[in-house]
């Protein structure tokens, strides 16, 4: 096992997850895994463009390999409780596309 259990990015950059309040997103996550004390094992970090522009703000949870869609700081209390803490992603908010960049929505 490496470092830490988890490493978890939350998409800061770009035009759309920027937008869309990812730098709350992101708080949230930091200061929660400080205050339940599991920052030892879980690290939030700050990313560039993840290439899914329109579907942020993007959560990326690894090594499990779950991407997260339009986490709000709301959705991102689910995603701590249930899969940063209890180690079940939270399907309802997972983000699967296809292989490659820039699944902008349709409209």
């Amino acid at each position: 096992m490496g470092q830490y259990e988890k490493h978890v990015f939350v998409c800061t950059s770009g035009k759309t997850c920027k937008a869309a309040g990812s730098a709350d997103t992101f708080e949230y996550l930091k200061s929660a895994a400080r205050d339940a004390g599991i920052a030892q094992r879980v690290r939030v970090n700050h990313s560039g463009c993840t290439g899914q522009c329109g579907h942020g703000p993007m959560v990326l949870v690894y090594p499990q390999d779950v991407w997260y869609g339009g986490v709000t700081v709301e959705r991102a209390q689910r995603i701590f409780t249930e899969h940063l803490v209890g180690d079940v992603p939270v399907e309802e908010f997972r983000y699967v596309a296809p292989p490659g960049d820039n699944k902008l929505p349709t409209e």
